[in-house]
């Protein structure tokens, strides 16, 4: 217990030495280790400091880079509408071409159509004229032939022609 009283109740050269010793290692400390201590503290400070900014400077670029991305994802869009849009013109205008283009077509096969029949019509028209006319010479030969077998009727019957064809003259 003596030893507790006297470190309650230090004596005068405890007091001198505990001080003196506080003293140098206060100096000791001043002199080797607070420079650097501060100047750790300093730097550590500086680097924060520098984090912090660079973490400012890299959230208001990344801001930026989102702004830009924005914009550029906006005119993607709009690019993209747009060449759709003349895509589906284009396409319109090809089928309206092609439609175009099949109907007049579809009209000149039906006037090439229309014409050959007429042709083939008036051709046919033609040939049972002819042969209506064959088959009249035919029929009136044969009955000239039975009712002009005798010379008289010949005879009357040419009489006849001819005064008729003055009744015509006339």
């Amino acid at each position: 217990m003596p030893f507790l009283a006297s470190l309650v109740n230090p004596s005068i050269g405890l007091i001198f030495w505990m001080s003196l010793t506080f003293v140098t290692v206060l100096f000791l400390l001043a002199k080797f280790a607070w420079k650097p201590i501060l100047n750790g503290l300093k730097e550590r400070e500086a680097s924060i400091a520098d984090a912090l900014n660079e973490a400012k400077r890299a959230r208001e670029e990344m801001a930026t880079m989102s702004a830009r991305n924005e914009e550029l994802m906006r005119a993607a869009r709009e690019e993209r509408e747009q060449l759709l849009k003349e895509a589906r013109e284009i396409r319109d205008r090809e089928i309206a071409a092609a439609k175009d283009k099949a109907k007049a077509e579809a009209e000149a096969l039906l006037a090439r159509a229309r014409t050959d029949i007429r042709n083939e019509k008036n051709a046919a028209l033609h040939e049972m004229k002819n042969q209506v006319a064959e088959l009249s010479i035919l029929v009136a030969e044969r009955i000239l032939k039975e009712k002009l077998a005798d010379s008289k009727a010949q005879q009357a019957l040419v009489d006849k022609v001819m005064a008729e064809a003055q009744l015509r003259r006339s």
